[in-house]
This record gives structure tokens, C-alpha cells and sequence, in this order.
């Protein structure tokens, strides 16, 4: 239950395809970066290979995060966001958290 309380405040209008937020990022707040959702994807961190290949993947399938896709939990997932260790708990999470806001089963 303590996963889910700590989710039950977010604000999802700022949660970026691989289910962070922009907003409380150093690179955003210093203005390293424009943040995922405002550059649509392309930001710095990506600029070799263009825009984000998770947010691509988000557009693609019509959906804000990973977490909502009808294909969640995906195989390319572990691969395309490999800073979180946890990544399908934490968009599990977020999924459940998106749903019970929004009042969907």
C-alpha cells in the first residue's frame, strides 16, 4: 500500500512517457532541457538519435506512458528505460494510480 500513497497526489499532466517528471528534474529546473512533454520528445539527452525512442513509442500507441498501453508490460521496456531498475513496478504503479483518479477499471 505505501507504493500506492506515494502516487496518489500526481499530477498527470506532467508525467513524460517513461513516467517521470519533467518538473522536478535538475535539467529542466536549470534549464539544461525543455522537458520531454513541452520539445515533444526531442531533447538533448537524445539528440544524436532525435526524439526520444519511449516517447516515439508512447505517440505510436496513442497513449501519455508507457504504463497505459494496451501492450503493457512490453519486452522493449526493461531496454528503453534502463535507469530504472523497477520501471514496471513504478509504471504499474502509475497505471493503477492514472485509473482510480480518472474513475477506470
Amino acid at each position: 500500500m505505501a507504493d500506492m500513497e506515494k502516487f496518489q497526489k500526481v499530477n498527470f499532466d506532467v508525467i513524460t512517457a517513461c513516467g517521470e517528471c519533467c518538473e522536478t528534474c535538475d535539467k529542466k529546473i536549470s534549464g539544461k532541457c525543455p522537458g520531454c512533454i513541452q520539445a515533444d520528445g526531442v531533447v538533448p539527452g537524445w539528440s544524436e538519435s532525435g526524439r526520444c525512442r519511449i516517447h516515439s513509442c508512447v505517440k505510436e500507441h496513442g497513449v501519455q506512458f508507457c504504463g497505459l498501453c494496451g501492450e503493457f508490460p512490453c519486452d522493449r521496456i526493461p531496454s528503453l528505460i534502463s535507469w530504472n531498475p523497477n520501471i514496471i513496478e513504478h509504471l504499474t504503479c502509475l497505471r493503477d494510480t492514472y485509473k482510480l483518479n480518472n474513475g477506470n477499471d
